[in-house]
């Protein structure tokens, strides 16, 4: 299996698990409604990887 496979894999899953509790699975609109979920899933992991550095500093300097 593709390294690909084994990284969006758990985010489509993720994503699943967060459209189901908006919208039933049968419902026709499921998969795009599972697609906008992932979408934003990646975009908070791509902005938390490019922002983790400054994040930290600023919880290290709140303690």
């Amino acid at each position: 299996m593709p390294i690909l496979y084994w990284l969006i894999r758990p985010i489509l899953l993720l994503a699943a698990i967060i459209a189901g509790w908006f919208v039933a699975e049968e419902a026709p609109n499921f998969g795009v409604v599972q697609m906008v979920v992932a979408v934003f899933l990646i975009a908070a992991l791509v902005g938390l990887a490019a922002f983790w550095e400054a994040l930290m500093d600023w919880t290290r300097r709140r303690k």
